[in-house]
């Protein structure tokens, strides 16, 4: 029988003194918890590799190490096989709301480029490509039979290659690939973006369509998010692969969930999960097509 999380925690051997744990909510692929000795706090992450959703353990060590190293994310105490223990951050999560206030607007956008472009000058060792139509070509053949979602994985695959097609030609930077508001804390002086789960190379589009949907932009955000980001006005060429690649990462999200169902421990409601996001999906993909 495995120790149990907090058993596992007190025999890392590198605390000072005692220690005060507190369970941490929110993570939907590992455990989190608060970790107080007489020195300091930290977060300690506790998870295995989940390749039916593309997580190598490895990977987010690797990136959280780079983004560390960009300035962008807390510092790596200590690493262990299924265990990363970070420097805590004394700040508050963001919520989509948060995100769409033009004082925190240009800052997140912001803060998201320079993942993009300044992480791979500090990423050590082999790196993942996140490429969302795999992802989702993956998790389709994953759901092809024995769930309630199996009669419109074919459907959905087809539309995944619509968008892929329509999508490039694409420019790489290294990607976040999960821009939940929650994974942005503010500490009243600085922006970090922590949670690298899903870190690696990919377009950047993806992350900003993520960052999109995930905070609910409207369609005048979404424009000045791009001009922003790429300090040009858009044109339509840009636009439409932008939607395009908004569609997928919404896409993704909802076919992610539709895994979780079956593969997930973690109490979460995901069939909930999945029905909302398929529906953004929809809508989005309806505007995609009248492009």
């Amino acid at each position: 029988m495995s120790a149990a999380p907090e058993d596992r925690i007190h025999t890392l051997g590198i605390w000072h003194g005692s220690i005060e744990i507190t369970p941490l909510f929110g993570g939907l692929t590992n455990r989190n918890y608060l970790v107080r000795d007489n020195c300091r706090r930290c977060v300690v992450r506790l998870g295995t590799d989940i390749p039916v959703h593309h997580i190598s353990r490895a990977n987010e060590l690797a990136a959280s190490k780079a983004a560390h190293e960009a300035g962008i994310s807390p510092a790596v105490i200590h690493h262990a096989p299924g265990v990363l223990v970070l420097d805590y951050i004394d700040g508050a999560p963001l919520v989509p709301a948060d995100i769409r206030h033009a004082s925190m607007f240009e800052r997140v956008v912001a803060l998201v480029r320079e993942c993009h472009f300044e992480i791979p000058k500090h990423f050590r060792g082999p790196a993942m490509i996140f490429w969302v139509f795999h992802v989702i070509r993956d998790y389709g053949a994953a759901l092809r039979c024995g769930n309630r979602h199996a009669e419109s994985i074919p459907s959905l695959i087809e539309k995944a290659e619509r968008l892929e097609r329509a999508a490039g030609p694409f420019e790489i930077g290294f990607g976040h690939n999960d821009l939940l508001a929650s994974n942005f804390l503010d500490d009243g002086k600085k922006l970090w973006l922590i949670d690298w789960d899903y870190a690696g190379f990919n377009t950047p589009l993806f992350d900003l369509g993520g960052l999109a949907s995930n905070n609910e932009f409207s369609a005048e955000q979404e424009a000045a998010m791009l001009e922003t980001y790429f300090e040009r006005s858009i044109d339509d060429d840009l636009w439409h692969r932008y939607v395009a690649m908004k569609c997928a990462s919404l896409l993704r999200e909802s076919m992610w969930s539709m895994v979780s169902e079956t593969h997930s421990s973690i109490d979460f409601d995901y069939p909930t999960y999945t029905d909302e996001n398929l529906a953004r999906f929809d809508r989005a993909y309806e505007i995609f097509c009248g492009y």
